[in-house]
Parts: structure tokens; C-alpha cells; sequence
């Protein structure tokens, strides 16, 4: 680190002391949750600093107070100091200038990332981050099933590719559905099937999707993905006249053996539910052969935060190879690290050595091909059109 920013550090670290931090972040799970108690417990140790948990059911709704306060011409006394976001949420904040910039980027631990070559730590949905969020853990759409009911035999083979799910479902109808949109994990199934169903398109129109959604190309980009769920969801759930509201709820009808395949995108879920008994042991998890849809999650401070420093002191600390390790670990989150081995002291690497998985767990390695999030604005497009076209009957 250059003396500048060792200076800068230590300016920061003498503000950002003895503070409390309110960190806006989604609260639907439990092993998540936990994590962000235990990360608390550690910068309370290291710097005094209250680290508060706000749990949002959505992160629109840390969007919509910064927005709010911008309105109110609040501009240093915001009510939220740190916010987990990415993707159409960080397209917002950014296109309404509601968050700090060129900080992520000065952390000491943000080397650790090896941003010169892992470009997945400088863009957001195909969207440069210019410093404003600190990277904070990789996830991948999972799918899980019940291995007493899917076997082998001629109707019930596990589907590995898109093509072969709109096939076990058409022999095997109501045993698959997915939650309705705006649900984040229906809405990544949507942009999975977006993105497989243009694998053979046009370069041109693959092109489309990596930039925004506009009223010339939407019905273009669009039109493959309602042909495929008009054949899909006859052969749905309760025959596709009715969606469940979000992934707990695809997750309890597993349970209740209603359901035979369902997809999480936090693959260490899926053993946290089984130990806990709400799914059954005979469930295992597996990766799609066409590939997952992938992202890099981040933390972000808001332009107004009223403590900036401390929020910079907990970022720093949640990319520590300690608070990466840890939150790696199956059975703490096993949300993928976003450091680079090579990066690391061979100590920091012994971090990261991990016992043996749970049988439900995703096998090391699965994921064999990982695929981008659209631009962000697809999000609204196809929610738009899901309603326009399935939403009636909801």
C-alpha cells in the first residue's frame, strides 16, 4: 500500500472508531443472519464499532429511504451507513447518485481480490462499480431434488440442461414450478432460461443482453423466453394457473414431497434445511450441465451514510481472508469467496481448508460453466411481460 493510502487508512481508522454502523441488508436466512451477528462480534472487538443489522425482506428498500432522504435534501445524516446489494438495485443507486464513490477500491484488503485480473470485482451486471461497492462473495443458481423420487428409470431421469427439465416436467407434471416474480430466485430462473435459450442465437442479439432493454428489442430478446414457459407451464405446479411466492415457500413443498426438484441461489441452503429437518435427508444438489447463472454480490455505502468511516472498517474487515474463510465454510453460509488464492500468505490459504461436505451439499466443482446476469433493466422487462402475460390469473 502506497504511503498516501496508508495515510488515508489511518485517518480512517481513527474516525471510524467507537461508531455504530446501520448495514441495510436482506434477512431471510438464517445462517446469513447468523454470519452478520458473528461478523459484528468481531469489528465490536477490533473497533468498538456497533455493527446493527437492519433485515429487509427486499433491498429496494434500503433503494427507496436513500432516495427519500436525497428528496429531503438529508445529504450527511443518512439513516442507512452500509447496504448489501448488486445488480438492478446498484444500477439504481448509481444512476441517482445515492452512493460514495472511489473507496471500495482504496481498502487494504481489496488486493486480496486481484482486481487487474478478476474483472469480476470492478462490474456489477456488466456495470463498472467506479469504487462504489467492495466485493463480498460469489453465488450460483443451485438446483436441488429428492433422490427417493428421481431415479434412473425412463420418465424420471435427473434433468441436467433446460431442454431436459421442459422434459421431466412434461413426463413428470406438477412435480416443478418456481416462484412468481418479482421474487429474486423466480426472477433468476427467468434469466437462466433467457440466457440458455439464446446460447445458438445471433451474436447480435446475445449482444442484447448485455445492454439495456429498450422498446426495439425487448419483444426480440423476449419473445424465445414466452414460447418456452407457454409449453413449460402447463406441465407446472397446479398446472402453472398459480405460482408460490418465494423460495421458502418452493422449499416447504419439497418438504412435503409436492415438489421433486427446486433451485436455491444459495447453494449451502439446501444442507442447512436438511440438518434442520425442513427438507428430507434424501435430498442432493446438483449444477445445471448448461451452466449457472453467476454473480458477485457487494456492500456499498450510501452518499449521505452518517458514519462512512466505520462502514469502510466493516467492508475492509468482511474482506479480511478471516471473515472470507469463515463465511465460506458449509456450515457457517458457504457463500463463495471473492479472494484469490494466490493472493493470499500461505497461513491465510489454510483458512480456507474445509472438512468434509454434507451429502446434500453441492459436490466441490460442480459448477462447470458459469453464466453472466443480463443487464439489469432486463429484470423490469421480464417481470413486465411475466405479468402482462401469466400475472391475470395470479
Amino acid at each position: 500500500m502506497s504511503k498516501e493510502l496508508l495515510t488515508r487508512w489511518e485517518n480512517i481508522e481513527t474516525l471510524g472508531n467507537n461508531q455504530s454502523v446501520y448495514f441495510y441488508a436482506w434477512g431471510g436466512d438464517a445462517q446469513i443472519n447468523a454470519y452478520i451477528q458473528w461478523a459484528a462480534q468481531q469489528v465490536k472487538t477490533q473497533y468498538n464499532i456497533n455493527l446493527v443489522h437492519v433485515k429487509l425482506s427486499d433491498t429496494s428498500e434500503a433503494v427507496s429511504r436513500v432516495l427519500a432522504e436525497k428528496s429531503a435534501h438529508n445529504n450527511d445524516q443518512g439513516s442507512v451507513d452500509l447496504v448489501w446489494i448488486n445488480g438492478a438495485n446498484f444500477a439504481t443507486m448509481s444512476e441517482h447518485a445515492l452512493l460514495l464513490k472511489q473507496w471500495a477500491n482504496k481498502l487494504p484488503h481489496f488486493a486480496y481480490t486481484d482486481p487487474a485480473n478478476n474483472p469480476a470485482v470492478n462490474f456489477d451486471f456488466g456495470i463498472p462499480t467506479n469504487g462504489m461497492e467492495a466485493p463480498w462473495g460469489q453465488a450460483s443458481l443451485t438446483f436441488y431434488y429428492d433422490s427417493l423420487a428421481i431415479n434412473e428409470q425412463a420418465n424420471n431421469k435427473l434433468p441436467t440442461t433446460l431442454n431436459e427439465l421442459l422434459n421431466w416436467s412434461t413426463q413428470n407434471p406438477g412435480r416443478f414450478s418456481y416462484p412468481k416474480p418479482p421474487d429474486f430466485l423466480g426472477m433468476s430462473f427467468l434469466k437462466y432460461a433467457l440466457v440458455i435459450l439464446h446460447q445458438q442465437s445471433s451474436e447480435n442479439i446475445k449482444a442484447q443482453l448485455n445492454q439495456a432493454a429498450t422498446a426495439n428489442n425487448t419483444a426480440q430478446v423476449l419473445n424465445p423466453l414466452w414460447d418456452f414457459l407457454n409449453k413449460l407451464h402447463p406441465t407446472l405446479w397446479r398446472g402453472g394457473t398459480h405460482f408460490m411466492q418465494s423460495g421458502a415457500q418452493m422449499r416447504r413443498l419439497v418438504d412435503d414431497t409436492e415438489l421433486s426438484i427446486a433451485f436455491t441461489f444459495s447453494a449451502p441452503e439446501v444442507p442447512a434445511a436438511v440438518k434442520r429437518y425442513d427438507l428430507p435427508k434424501s435430498i442432493r444438489s446438483y449444477a445445471m450441465a448448461d451452466g449457472s447463472l453467476s454473480n458477485t454480490h457487494f456492500v456499498a455505502i450510501p452518499y449521505n451514510a452518517s458514519h462512512p468511516q466505520s462502514a469502510q472498517l466493516v467492508a475492509n474487515f468482511l474482506l479480511s481472508p478471516e471473515a472470507q474463510a469463515q463465511k465460506q465454510k458449509a456450515h457457517i453460509w458457504g457463500d463463495k469467496s471473492v479472494l484469490i488464492q494466490s493472493r493470499l500468505t500461505p497461513e491465510q490459504q489454510a483458512l480456507f481448508k474445509t472438512a468434509k461436505p454434507h451429502p446434500s451439499a453441492l459436490p466441490f466443482n460442480s459448477i462447470k460453466r458459469t453464466l453472466s446476469e443480463p443487464h439489469p433493466s432486463w429484470v423490469n422487462a421480464i417481470m413486465q411481460g411475466w405479468q402482462t402475460r401469466y400475472g391475470v390469473s395470479q
